[in-house]
């Protein structure tokens, strides 16, 4: 089998490494090796998959249904490793392989195309939330994840830049700054989070009903992970004319319901969605940046 990598995985990386790298090239010949290795029998390429690796479905030699994920390292796989082997199938997707070998992980396999974003809003939000509060748990000792203000600090660096290049960002820019300096001077928390987490990230399961997939694991507080998650369907936020008030409103909820402090949640919402805004615009993503600036401005 050819294994062509996704549009939307060849695009993405583009925006991550404009200079380009060979870890695209390689890839097919990865793939065919990582497959041979465990013997594995290929279904398909998971389409249009995710924006940091590939994803193939596949079958044990046992028959037994599995996922073959193989990702470039600047999307961290051997941090998801270790988070999900710290998880331990506790509301995200289980390790079948706990050995490490670069850049590929293999999978439980759940319903890779019925995600929590499928269901009603209010319901989606409720499912999401609840499966997020059974990744905050303790790191392991001698972590190998990022904090949050290491992450944050090097997204703040590339904030000020994009700020010098487009001033009209700027005052939106300072407040995200002040409001992370704030935020970080006094964290409630130390938890392993999943780093990237919204509702396309939650896929129905045969164990349990939903499991997280794809972390970029960090640690902090649990502010910071569930600020993405209220933005999700961000679209439908800016058409709606009262998109502003159900914002406010959806932070409120989320905190009251997940035992988050309400101001902390609206910073970390306010920092996450002007850096994710800023990096739209400099990729050239326009529209994107636009929506996410409109949101942050609300809060």
């Amino acid at each position: 089998m050819v294994f062509e990598p996704p549009k939307r995985l060849v695009r993405a990386l583009g925006e991550t490494a404009p200079d380009g790298d060979d870890w695209l090239e390689k890839l097919p010949g990865a793939a065919q090796r990582a497959v041979a290795l465990r013997e594995l029998t290929v279904e398909r390429v998971q389409v249009p998959g995710g924006r940091s690796s590939l994803v193939v479905l596949v079958r044990a030699a046992d028959g037994t249904p599995a996922v073959l994920k193989l990702a470039p390292g600047r999307a961290r796989p051997e941090a998801e490793r270790a988070a999900l082997a710290h998880w331990a199938g506790r509301g995200a997707v289980q390790l079948l392989e706990t050995t490490s070998a670069e850049g590929v992980l293999l999978l439980e396999r759940l319903h890779p195309d019925v995600s929590v974003r499928s269901l009603p809003e209010a319901k989606a939000l409720l499912e999401a939330a609840g499966t997020l509060r059974r990744l905050w748990v303790e790191p392991p000792a001698g972590f190998p994840f990022e904090t949050v203000a290491e992450r944050t600090a090097r997204q703040a660096e590339a904030m000020r830049a994009r700020a010098q290049a487009a001033p009209e960002v700027a005052p939106l820019v300072d407040v995200a700054l002040a409001a992370r300096e704030e935020l970080l001077a006094a964290p409630p928390e130390h938890r392993l989070l999943h780093g990237t987490f919204r509702q396309s990230k939650v896929l129905a399961g045969e164990r349990m009903p939903w499991l997280a997939v794809g972390p970029d694991p960090v640690v902090g507080e649990c502010a910071f992970d569930l600020a993405r998650l209220v933005r999700d369907r961000v679209e439908d936020l800016i058409a709606q004319p009262s998109g502003a008030a159900t914002t406010r409103r959806r932070v409120k909820r989320l905190a009251e319901s997940l035992d988050v402090n309400q101001e902390r949640l609206r910073g970390w919402t306010l920092f996450r969605a002007v850096e994710s805004g800023v990096r739209a615009g400099r990729v050239g993503r326009p529209r994107d940046a636009e929506l996410l600036l409109e949101f942050a401005s609300w809060l």
